[in-house]
């Protein structure tokens, strides 16, 4: 009953607003990888990885250098990005599947109902991880084997070719995210997916070796990560062989040119440090954007974007924005139609579950030079995602005690976190640094802090009580 009524209204606006069908308008493809960082791209500046078909992609097009998801974990981040409003708003605060079962409230609208009101098709294929599905709804659902991104391709292969309206594809693999191997053999290095060649029809597995991959700074350096870094390198170049396909389809059906293609990850890469983590890592990611004509190609720009601005920009750039709505996100159109013009000042993020077990809430302010983290729950330790705490990344250092140092931090201190945090990202990009334990940052730390509770207050946060009552 609330979907139907939903639609009526839904229709109702597009009638009174005039939005329909239009043959100009443009197909529109959402490329959502999983747990994919700004490490392991050619495009972003690693000379090991090999991506050609992403890397392409980003010399048609613009590539974003300051992308942020607001939520590092998969279905918590998904639900923003499908809705352009903060989970802590509409509900999603982690998981979606099996015992987890956190889903959005019904009444929250999918970018999905009004695009097919402006005309669009819709399908999807590959990870879903949201819910309920009277909320995320898709015209049209292509199974394919989610680790082989070549297949989702090609089972989506005759809905982009039909030409009788504009579609919009939201194409999800399940890598580079880890796989769920066997516990009973510790501290061998996760698959992320991989098995032996030729399992995945249409692929050629790309092979990597712990000695040639790139450990990042907030990684450490040690046979065991490098392992891993080795089976992740794997996935992702599978990744990239999905995207080669579907840029193939497009082309071959003529469509390439007048298709906006949009690249992102929903989170950072699965090891500790980084994915459900706010630090940069965690949320930092490619984003990778290419308009009709590939106006704009091999732009790079350093515009602040975030993942809650995605449904408002998909709805402008398909002539489907509502002109009421509860967007929290803003688009991004004006910097697509002009990369160099000053765009966004600042982005929030907020996090609050990854698994059920996973309760961290934190807040966040991001602008080009300084980032503050509210720790709501500051007072726990930080906890850990069952798969991250089994990594063989993780537990080689953990041996060691707390003392030890994971990347650029002790054990110690990532399991242990004060209040706030707050980092002068220009200075310290690392995020080491905290300034809210500095005296002569009181008054700046106290303007961001104001901010963080009218971001709060402005999104219907459930958690700004904490203020008063803690």
């Amino acid at each position: 009953m609330i979907k139907a009524i939903k639609i009526l209204f839904i229709l109702t606006w597009t009638l009174l607003c005039g939005i329909g069908f239009s043959q100009t308008q443009a197909n529109i493809i959402l490329i959502v990888a999983d747990d994919h960082g700004k490490d392991a791209l050619g495009a972003y500046g690693n000379p090991v990885i090999k991506t050609p078909a992403l890397d392409a992609l980003a010399g048609d097009g613009i590539r974003f250098d300051n992308a942020y998801c607001t939520s590092a974990s998969c279905s918590a981040s998904r639900s923003v990005i499908m809705t352009g409003r903060f989970n802590h708003a509409t509900g999603h605060y982690g998981h979606a599947h099996n015992f987890h079962h956190f889903s959005t409230f019904d009444n929250e609208t999918c970018m999905t109902e009004y695009l097919e009101t402006g005309g669009y098709r819709t399908a999807r294929v590959g990870k879903y991880h949201l819910a309920p599905e009277e909320v995320y709804h898709f015209q049209h659902f292509f199974e394919a084997n989610l680790r082989n991104p070549v297949e989702m391709a090609n089972v989506s292969k005759e809905f982009m070719e039909d030409s009788s309206s504009p579609f919009f594809l939201y194409y999800c693999t399940a890598d580079p995210h880890r796989a769920h191997d066997r516990e009973d053999l510790p501290l061998k290095p996760n698959s992320f997916g991989n098995v032996s060649d030729g399992h995945y029809p249409g692929v050629e597995e790309v092979h990597y070796t712990a000695e040639e991959v790139l450990v990042p700074d907030f990684l450490p350096d040690t046979k065991e990560c490098r392992a891993e870094l080795a089976q992740y390198y794997q996935s992702v170049s599978r990744v990239d062989q999905g995207v080669e396909k579907l840029v193939k389809i497009l082309k071959d059906a003529g469509k390439y040119d007048n298709t906006v293609i949009i690249y992102i990850s929903d989170n950072g890469i699965a090891f500790p440090g980084a994915k459900t983590t706010l630090y940069e890592p965690g949320m930092e990611l490619p984003c990778i954007v290419k308009m009709p004509g590939q106006k704009h190609a091999s732009t790079i720009t350093d515009n602040l974007v975030s993942w809650v601005d995605l449904t408002p920009t998909i709805l402008e750039l398909a002539g489907a924005f509502p002109k009421k709505n509860k967007f929290h996100g803003k688009s991004f159109k004006n910097v697509l139609d002009n990369p160099g013009i000053d765009g966004a000042e600042e982005i929030y993020a907020s996090h609050t579950f990854h698994e059920v077990t996973m309760y961290y809430p934190m807040r966040v302010i991001h602008d080009h030079k300084y980032k503050l983290i509210y720790n709501i729950a500051y007072k726990l330790d930080y906890p850990f995602a069952t798969d991250l705490w089994a990594s063989p990344t993780w537990q080689s250092v953990l041996k060691n005690g707390e003392e030890a140092i994971y990347g650029k931090r002790s054990i110690d201190r990532y399991l242990h976190r004060p209040m706030l945090e707050f980092f002068d990202l220009e200075k310290d990009p690392h995020e080491i640094v905290n300034l809210a334990e500095n005296p002569e940052y009181k008054d700046l730390l106290e303007k961001y802090v104001s901010k963080i509770k009218s971001f709060q207050s402005e999104t219907g946060d459930p958690w700004i009580s904490k203020w008063e009552y803690e």
